[in-house]
């Protein structure tokens, strides 16, 4: 994911010599450094300056690396942004108290659309009031809501998950469109298209139900198809799912 997000921000016009990247893994930071990013294997030196701290790495390696950079980092200036699933406000408030103070800190959870700047972000609060430098951070790669830790959960499933689920309906069809005679790379091209055409009618305002009633004409093909679907159990499948990628 940080890497996904790097990627995004070079997309948005940020300067590749304003982000620096650390990986002990130099293979990995290879591709940035091509690119003019500041590379290092060094948490405290790539902590060094930085007006966001963007901690993207596996949820049970962040205390280690909290514990790691905290001393370096100056609270009255710096934010701190934690892309790891499953981390509570709580610990990071207890893994970076130094001596009663904190950063700003927030828990920030992107979707993998975050490389091409078409994210749904979700940002949680947990201490300090000042959101901004977060917020116009990954502003710049996709929508961003602030929300309550306890929406979470929902949030995660809706929207990260919510890519794979998404996506699988676009392999079915594309399946679907195979059976009906087209070959695979133009079915899944169609079906692309139509699903993002489909999501710029409700970015401009529209609501899903009032879009569907415009195809659904009386006795038409588009209500058998809605109907077969949902005798398949399209809806309840889809509401189930999201409820089981809470868990």
């Amino acid at each position: 994911m940080g890497g996904a997000i790097a990627r995004g921000l070079l997309a948005s016009g940020v300067s590749p010599d304003g982000i620096t990247m650390s990986n002990p893994t130099s293979a990995r930071l290879a591709p940035f450094a091509a690119l003019g990013v500041n590379v290092t294997s060094d948490n405290r030196a790539a902590c060094a300056g930085a007006y966001v701290v963007i901690l993207a790495v596996k949820p049970w390696i962040v205390p280690d690396v909290i514990n790691e950079i905290k001393d370096t980092l100056d609270y009255t200036r710096q934010s701190v942004a934690v892309v790891a699933a499953g981390v509570s406000g709580e610990n990071l408030s207890g893994w970076f108290d130094r001596d009663g103070a904190l950063p700003c800190i927030s828990i920030v959870m992107p979707n993998t659309a975050v490389s091409l700047r078409r994210s749904m972000t979700f940002i949680v609060p947990v201490a300090g009031d000042d959101l901004s430098a977060a917020a116009g951070l990954f502003g710049r790669l996709g929508q961003v809501r602030v929300i309550d830790e306890k929406m979470l959960p929902a949030a995660t499933t809706l929207a990260s998950c919510g890519i794979a689920y998404a996506l699988r309906y676009i392999r079915a069809a594309t399946e679907g469109g195979v059976e009906l005679g087209f070959r695979a790379s133009e079915a899944q091209a169609i079906v692309a298209q139509t699903v993002a055409g489909a999501a710029a009618l409700l970015e401009d305002g529209a609501h899903a139900e009032a879009e569907i009633d415009k195809v659904t004409t009386p006795g038409g093909l588009t209500i058998r198809g809605l109907n077969e679907m949902e005798a398949g159990g399209f809806t309840t499948a889809v509401i189930r799912g999201l409820k089981a990628g809470m868990h």
